[in-house]
């Protein structure tokens, strides 16, 4: 790419004229690399989510501070008191006896198929969620040490808790590691096109195969085995540890973490823990610098019914329009209306933004100096937001988005279908709330009700006058319980101690990965982000202002989860990678055993 290629040059919009060759390829090298970056910010679990708690449901929008003072870094963080047993713990997970037992570990938790269904129905009736037992019997087989020192909570029969006690009563909040057991299903019609079996957890000497081997059981494994790791060696913690494993964060996790969260809040109290470390997305090379993104927010979503009835009768003797073609007349205005997005100072996308033009050391110049010019100027701004949006994932991650998923309508080709319905998903932006969205699609379908005079009634309120005579009618319901906030934005300032012991550990992490123990500085850069789905930590906000997704995987150049098979044919995970993931644990672990800020 060339550096001094003029602003003018970057992304185009999907569909728009071909730019000229001299300048197309850097408005592609822009586009690829720009958005392998938000990639990263950018988790695949955007299955749609039904069923959440209503304590964590209807509320205002985010009071998020500006993300304007660009992308300061946080100091390498490395046991101080315990510096020589991270040492020769470093040392172990680097050797090859390690190795073969961590591949072991979780190849073995990739046999047993954890599979978790949308139709599940509640645990004790549907005995498809039997497949747990195994589970958990294999856990304690593998980890004995943590079964005989942790104390083991057994919520909703599947759930697990683990706790660490400190050796010695702390009025330190504890830190809490969080992962799910369960796996998407893999669809039977595509087991041929696996290069190993689905189920086999197969190592071919750098990768491990099979559902699971990277979303999630990477994470829950990589937990466990540096929990046992540490017992192994001896450590004894100051402050209390709490390991939480949902068991159907792929089917809304209402069942699982969402029990779990109701025994933690009981126990520990509203913001009384910590931080909360989930799944997430690692860390790649883009812009010629390792970028690191824990994700500090999510966004939220509501399942929206649209409903139109209709007299029915005969089709030999139709009306000029039936539900279904009114309903369709609703659903083409909804996509002819798609929300306005607008990039400010306040998302974490802009925060991103801030860390690759500070920190890429191959970013072009005047993208570079539009980013930052951008921090004061509003013009800037607007001008970087044409840049970036034209890009659809970054749209997507910034604005709130619309989606119809399901059309239903009619029972026979000769009678008139008296109702039609549709189900719209809907993704929250973090700057916008449930409310706010409920009443934008209210008003949006009201010319289109008014033109097929249709009475209106919107999420239980009568939107058209009562007892006027209509042609049918027009019902917007809510499918999601109340719908689900965007989460609470986590904090990041000078102030935010968790957020600095998070970035020092993935700086100290990555250096001592790399042979360089006693680094005062690292080459990697962490940069906050921004979730596009949801994970098990929508149930977790009452414990702690301090949530971060975060998986420390290397993607390696440019790349993201999403080249790793998850939610689809051949998922895997580098071994070298995860291994990395363990060491991340086990100096998190430690730091924060050591922290007196948190």
């Amino acid at each position: 790419m060339e550096k001094r290629a003029p602003i003018a040059t970057l992304p185009a919009p999907v569909g728009s004229e071909p730019a000229p060759k001299q300048k197309c390829k850097c408005r592609q090298g822009l586009v690829k690399r720009l958005t392998s970056s938000v990639v990263l910010a950018c988790l695949l679990y955007t299955a749609v989510n039904t069923l959440v708690p209503e304590r964590l449901l209807v509320g205002k929008a985010n009071e998020i501070s500006p993300f304007e003072n660009g992308c300061p870094q946080a100091d390498v963080v490395v046991p101080s008191k315990n510096h020589g047993l991270w040492s020769n713990l470093t040392r172990q997970i680097a050797s090859e006896d390690f190795r073969k037992q961590a591949v072991g570990w979780l190849s073995g938790a990739v046999q047993i198929p954890t599979e978790s269904f949308d139709d599940l129905g509640p645990v004790g009736q549907d005995p498809r969620w039997e497949v747990f037992k195994p589970f958990h019997a294999y856990l304690k087989t593998a980890f004995p040490l943590v079964h005989t020192t942790l104390k083991r909570t057994e919520v909703n029969t599947y759930g697990l808790i683990y706790e660490w006690v400190a050796t010695e009563d702390s009025f330190l909040k504890p830190i809490l590691l969080a992962a799910h057991q369960d796996v998407v299903p893999v669809d039977t019609t595509t087991v041929d096109k696996w290069t190993h079996p689905p189920f086999s957890g197969y190592y071919d000497g750098e990768r491990i195969w099979g559902r699971g081997s990277s979303d999630d059981k990477s994470g829950l494994i990589g937990i466990l085995s540096a929990v046992e790791t540490l017992l192994k060696n001896g450590f004894q913690p100051k402050r209390n540890l709490v390991l939480a494993f949902g068991f159907d964060e792929e089917s809304s996790g209402y069942q699982g973490a969402g029990e779990l969260s109701k025994i933690l809040e009981e126990k520990y109290g509203k913001d009384g823990i910590a931080l909360i470390v989930d799944e997430g997305v690692g860390f790649s090379e883009q812009y010629g610098t390792y970028l690191a993104g824990p994700g500090i927010a999510e966004k939220g979503f509501l399942n929206v019914q649209v409903e139109v009835k209709a007299p029915g009768g005969h089709s030999s003797v139709p009306p000029p329009h039936t539900s279904i073609g009114i309903l369709s007349a609703l659903l083409v205005h909804l996509e002819k209306n798609p929300f306005e997005v607008h990039l400010s100072r306040a998302q974490p996308m802009y925060a991103t933004l801030q860390c690759i033009a500070e920190h890429g050391k191959d970013v072009p110049e005047r993208f570079r100096k539009l980013i930052q010019e951008s921090k004061e100027s509003d013009r800037a701004l607007k001008k970087l937001e044409s840049v970036v949006l034209k890009d659809n994932l970054i749209k997507s991650l910034v604005g709130s988005t619309q989606a119809i998923d399901i059309v239903h309508g009619g029972v026979k080709s000769n009678a008139l279908p008296e109702q039609a319905w549709a189900v719209v998903n809907h993704r929250i932006s973090v700057t916008s709330s449930v409310a706010e969205l409920k009443k934008r699609d209210v008003k949006l379908l009201a010319p289109i009700a008014h033109k097929f005079n249709l009475s209106y009634t919107a999420f239980g309120a009568q939107i058209t006058e009562d007892g006027v005579p209509a042609h049918g009618s027009l019902v917007l319901s809510n499918l999601s319980q109340g719908g689900l906030e965007p989460a609470p934005v986590t904090p990041t300032g000078a102030d935010a101690h968790p957020y600095r012991l998070l970035s020092g550990t993935i700086k100290a992490t990555f250096n001592a990965y790399r042979g360089e123990l006693d680094s005062d500085t690292s080459e990697i850069v962490v940069a906050p982000s921004m979730m596009s789905g949801n994970t098990d930590t929508k149930y977790y906000w009452n414990l702690t202002q301090h949530i971060y997704r975060y998986s420390h995987l290397n993607e390696g150049k440019g790349g993201s989860s999403l080249s790793r098979g998850i939610h689809t044919v051949n998922e895997y995970v580098e071994v070298e990678a995860w291994l990395e993931m363990i060491q991340f644990f086990v100096t998190l672990i430690l730091n924060a055993d050591e922290s007196l800020e948190l």
